[in-house]
């Protein structure tokens, strides 16, 4: 199966990033998205940026970062300047020479819409409010409450102007599935990697506060072109992305490996099961155990979380955009207790509280308490409550898809889940 991606997503270009683009037969990067390190410019016109931008845009410890991006948004100027524009341009680029063979398989993956929240203004007019500040299109992970009514609703907007210009962008590639009568040829699954919040809950960003389901209960439309009878119908049961490459595998006839934790979704499409799991997982390296079983969200913290031991397991000691400090590797060790590694032993180094993980920009975890949701009665998690007989059923369903993803001991001590 030849692949191929069409990515302005530029963190799979920095050293966390590395080695994932090479797996593809060939891919096609588009720059100039967030902080891509694209313009070049020795000396930045800062205190033209300060007068341009809202005092928030330049983020306090990612100011280089934030400059960098309004670097980039200084080339955009038409519709098809803009990243998420050319990445359309690429993939229509490659159904036009490839669409019509067999056996391919495309990764459009496009990073807007995401921060800065940035549009042609044709987009942006769809959307008026009554702010009168400067640019503002790139909040802080921070209490939504330290901005005014207007600058809430100015993010709003400019979020708003770039899903519907993203949205025109993916209009273009099924137009093109429409004109080259493709649909009962050409399977299409279409998603996202996670939410933002918008001032739901008080919060802007993600990573730092509890993960409600405006971060984590993610879009999923999947098209398969085989089965015409499945197509409009929707479906409750519960997946996760853990479940997309099981599932592209089997659009292709190729079963996965078995390490593969994920379960392919054509049976619910295919109407030959109506579940393939009862619980997903998921979280931030360091913070909470959440798990929702489609009726209730349970968030678990570790009351002592910043104390007790956290490790990370690697073999290629790098965060996002930097390299393991020597500091961070002082006390590593190698470790043979995972399956999936085929016997090769893997770095276990411990974590430590001020490395360069996953960007709480600032700030920290925040409002860790264990709680409950019930999102059948209170769909927006805005009554959290505890019950014991629902929570030991989740810390059981826990337990066991821990121990099938092999987590180290030391999490489920971290967790009174021992």
């Amino acid at each position: 199966i030849y692949t191929h991606m069409v990515t302005d997503h530029n963190h799979y270009f920095e050293d966390g990033g590395a080695t994932y683009h090479n797996r593809f037969n060939s891919f096609d990067f588009i720059r100039g998205q967030e902080s891509d390190p694209w313009v070049a410019m020795v000396k930045p016109p800062v205190e033209r940026f300060r007068e341009m931008y809202h005092e928030a845009q330049f983020g306090g410890a990612r100011s280089r970062q934030r400059i960098q991006g309004m670097l980039n948004e200084s080339r955009f100027k038409a519709d098809s300047d803009f990243p998420v524009f050319k990445c359309f341009d690429s993939a229509l680029e490659f159904l036009d020479t490839n669409g019509h063979e067999d056996n391919w398989f495309l990764q459009v993956e496009c990073f807007d819409p995401h921060e800065p929240f940035c549009a042609p203004e044709s987009f942006r007019t769809e959307f008026p409010t009554n702010y009168a500040g400067p640019i503002y299109t790139w909040p802080q992970y921070r209490k939504s409450t330290a901005d005014t009514p207007d600058e809430i609703a100015e993010i709003r907007a400019n979020y708003g102007a770039l899903v519907t210009f993203c949205d025109q962008q993916l209009g273009r590639l099924l137009d093109w599935l429409d004109r080259e009568d493709l649909w009962d040829e050409i399977s299409i699954v279409l998603t996202t990697d996670h939410g933002f919040m918008l001032g739901e809950h008080d919060w802007w960003g993600k990573n730092r506060m509890p993960f409600f389901n405006e971060i984590a209960h993610i879009p999923l439309m999947i098209h398969d072109a085989t089965m015409p009878e499945s197509w409009g119908t929707a479906v409750s049961a519960l997946t996760q992305v853990t479940d997309l490459p099981s599932t592209l595998l089997d659009l292709h006839g190729v079963a996965a490996c078995t390490d593969s934790i994920g379960r392919s979704m054509l049976p619910l499409l295919r109407c030959k099961a109506v579940s393939i799991r009862d619980i997903a997982l998921y979280g931030i390296f360091g913070g909470a155990i959440n798990a929702t079983d489609g009726r209730h969200s349970y968030f678990l913290y570790d009351d002592g979380m910043e104390q007790r031991a956290l490790y990370e397991y690697t073999l290629m000691p790098m965060h996002t955009a930097s390299l393991f400090e020597p500091r961070e590797l002082a006390d590593a060790e190698l470790y043979r207790g995972f399956s999936f590694t085929k016997g090769a032993p893997v770095l276990r180094a411990p974590a430590l509280s001020d490395a360069k993980r996953p960007p709480l920009q600032g700030g920290a975890f925040d409002e860790t308490t264990t709680c409950l949701y019930d999102l059948q009665d209170d769909p927006g998690q805005a009554s959290p409550f505890r019950d014991d007989r629902i929570e030991a059923g989740f810390r059981e369903k826990m337990i066991r898809e821990m121990n099938r993803q092999e987590a180290p001991a030391e999490v489920f001590h971290r967790f009174g889940l021992a």
